[in-house]
């Protein structure tokens, strides 16, 4: 009993310790501390301990230090739920790629320390990390049997829902995508209002910034149509199951929060408040949606 006690404190340390990864990722890409610690890394301008401290070297020093922190909280997460809830199907694939993804995004942030990386691959970083974040999140979940508690076994879902379930979490990811693209090609400001790039006219991208710019809009706007659809079909057909039915409404009030914050930061020149927030919202929203499949893998299909 006490044991799983501990295990449980660890896996919210961890989870929590994944989001400040991401927010800690934004933070240096938003205010460009990428190169705060020069060409070197593991060290910080060849110190292991940097003497002459700027915001930058603070910014993307402490950004190391907790991702090696974390990292090894989720190693010792992973092998620990591993042997205990080994018996549980989903747990030793979410171990897995808590640590892999993990590692991955690691090595990606040090080659564009000491080699330099093209937008279009650094734009996949956040991305990684995300995908880490949602399997921690959901290892977490198991860990608390939230699973049981909403007897995710007795659920039905309809073909319909699942389509969308699945279609909205892979499409998901690549609003993420764009949406990193846009920080990384320096494309945050390319148009200066909202939601056209010049609202005195009604004409296509002139370049390959407000072609990046526009086209996250767009799928952006896309996802927010899509979710209020699936949000709509969950409270017409499954109020009866409220994991389902609260799990899409919360969804679609995610997304909406995100997209008025991605509003904000056009219309607030890059505030960097809510900048963090528009991360921290997208990544509450796909490990939502990661659990989400979660249920569908365990829910029996409806027979209409």
């Amino acid at each position: 009993m006490q044991q799983g006690k501990y295990i449980k404190w660890f896996a919210v340390a961890a989870t929590i310790g994944m989001l400040l990864i991401l927010l800690g990722g934004a933070l240096v890409t938003k205010t460009e501390s990428g190169m705060g610690c020069g060409r070197s890394w593991p060290s910080c301008n060849g110190e292991l301990i940097p003497e002459k401290i700027t915001a930058e070297v603070l910014i993307e020093f402490s950004h190391r230090l907790v991702t090696g922190a974390v990292g090894i909280l989720i190693v010792v997460l992973s092998v620990w739920a591993w042997r205990k809830y080994g018996h549980i199907r989903e747990t030793k694939f979410l171990a897995v790629m808590a640590v892999f993804f993990l590692v991955l995004q690691a090595l990606i942030g040090a080659a564009q320390v000491l080699w330099g990386q093209g937008d279009f691959i650094l734009a996949l970083h956040f991305g990684i990390s995300l995908i880490s974040f949602a399997s921690v999140l959901l290892l977490t979940l198991l860990i608390f049997e939230v699973d049981r508690k909403f007897d995710a076994d007795r659920l039905v879902i309809g073909r319909k829902l699942r389509i969308h379930t699945i279609g909205v979490t892979l499409y998901s990811y690549i609003v993420v995508y764009t949406g990193a693209l846009v920080r990384h090609t320096d494309s945050s400001l390319i148009c200066s209002d909202w939601p056209l790039c010049r609202n005195d006219q009604f004409a296509l991208p002139n370049n390959m910034y407000e072609w990046v710019q526009m086209g996250h809009r767009f799928a952006a706007s896309m996802i927010v149509l899509w979710l209020g659809y699936i949000a709509w079909h969950a409270f017409k057909n499954y109020k009866e199951q409220r994991v389902i039915y609260w799990g899409w409404i919360i969804a679609f009030i995610i997304v909406v929060l995100q997209a008025t914050t991605g509003m904000l930061v056009v219309l607030t020149k890059l505030n960097l408040a809510v900048a963090l927030l528009h991360s921290l919202l997208i990544s509450l929203l796909f490990g939502l949606l990661c659990y989400m499949i979660l249920l569908v893998s365990r829910s029996r299909a409806k027979a209409k």
